[in-house]
């Protein structure tokens, strides 16, 4: 997967910390009566999307209110306008990187909700689409009217008088793309707001894999936290804005073994913890792959919520992590299919943090996972297959939980 992001998260860094220092000093201007308005800034960053060379939509503004059930036709809102629309490729700000929206002057008080606001496509133009990888080839993104109204973000913020709040949208492309059937992609949005101060975890990989598309994530008992893919020329990663806690670090390449770093400790919300250097770059050897495929439905079916298949992988009785993710394609009858390497998964544990560390290979697990498949509102489905020899096949059927 190709990162469009030039910079590296020490230069973003430098580039927030000046950003933190404006605003600080904005704050601190006085001048202002207790009736005299906040600032509001929005800015936007993005963890990466599988599989495409470009994701991009077009905002044409954010809207804010201290109601967080305001309907877009109420009164109360205050809008940061983009004039002109303005068309954003998320993966040019990934790997902690960040682009303002704008802010605006905001009466002093408690607020609740944000909305992103995008343009819609036309019969005159394609303002949000998507480009495969290696394709060259620009395919509009449908997005529903819903989105069009604004992508609600309920997020509650209170702004003093005088002062200055900075917003951070996180735009996970990699989960808001989904395949809709006979090459039709389809924007369902993930979106959170997270802290504007920048820390987490930085590392490099061999740059000989980097051709081999390589996902770096942070987890937390196989929940995927964050994403981020390596700057395509340095190796250089970083899982930026982490709340403070203990992590894994996955690392997954196709035709690559899976390498795990686990408990990671993120001790504070300024916190950068290195897992490698430009001396100890992570590698990892090349593996056969083979898939687990099949479908994926629900029952009853949904209008607005989607199935999605995960490949995992259980180190003992800990860690497990997650390899692999997909959505079902709903109008292919829920169609799903995740290639995974055979070979057997490093594991390495990050102690005292003092690199290198060490990733020996785990035996007994080479092509060996847990398939689960899972929906918002449906029970979660899990069943072991071991593809070292073949391919696997599985079918899911989700239905809601039994009510007592």
């Amino acid at each position: 997967m190709k990162s469009i992001n030039q910079f590296s998260w020490s230069k973003s860094r430098a580039l927030l910390s000046t950003s933190v220092l404006a605003a600080l000093v904005a704050a601190c201007g006085g001048g202002g009566g207790a009736s005299a308005p906040g600032t509001l800034g929005v800015s936007l960053t993005d963890a990466p999307a599988c599989g495409f060379d470009a994701v991009n939509v077009t905002v044409t503004k954010v809207r804010i209110n201290q109601s967080s059930t305001a309907s877009e036709n109420d009164g109360g809102w205050t809008d940061i306008t983009l004039n002109p629309a303005r068309k954003i490729n998320l993966l040019d700000w990934n790997n902690g990187g960040i682009t303002s929206l704008g802010e605006t002057p905001l009466a002093a008080g408690h607020y609740s909700q944000l909305r992103l606001v995008l343009d819609p496509n036309t019969a005159n133009g394609i303002v949000n689409s998507v480009v495969l990888e290696g394709s060259n080839i620009e395919t509009p993104l449908v997005t529903p009217s819903a989105v069009q109204s604004g992508i609600k973000l309920v997020n509650e913020f209170d702004v003093l008088s005088g002062q200055r709040v900075d917003l951070l949208m996180d735009f996970d492309a990699c989960k808001s793309i989904v395949l809709r059937g006979n090459g039709v992609y389809a924007l369902k949005p993930v979106i959170k707001v997270v802290p504007f101060v920048l820390n987490g975890i930085n590392g490099f990989v061999d740059t000989a894999m980097l051709p081999s598309g390589v996902m770096v994530t942070a987890q937390q008992n196989g929940v995927i936290v964050q994403t981020t893919a390596p700057n395509t020329t340095t190796g250089e990663f970083f899982l930026a804005r982490l709340p403070a806690g203990t992590y894994d670090v996955v690392l997954t390449a196709n035709g690559r073994s899976t390498a795990v770093i686990a408990d990671v400790l993120v001790a504070t919300p300024t916190s950068v913890v290195p897992v490698s250097n430009t001396v100890t770059r992570i590698t990892m050897p090349t593996s056969l792959t083979r898939t687990v495929s099949g479908t994926a439905v629900l029952d009853p079916a949904s209008t607005t919520e989607l199935a999605y298949v995960a490949a995992k992988q259980t180190f003992g009785t800990t860690p497990t992590v997650t390899v692999k993710s997909v959505a079902a394609d709903e109008l292919n009858g829920g169609a799903y299919n995740l290639s995974l390497p055979i070979g057997e998964p490093l594991l390495g544990q990050f102690g005292t943090g003092i690199l290198p560390i060490a990733l020996p290979m785990q035996e007994g697990l080479a092509g060996k996972y847990s398939v689960a498949a899972s929906a918002t509102g449906y029970s979660t489905q899990l069943v072991s297959k071991d593809i070292f020899a073949a391919d696997a096949t599985q079918a899911f059927v989700l239905v809601p939980p039994l009510v007592p």
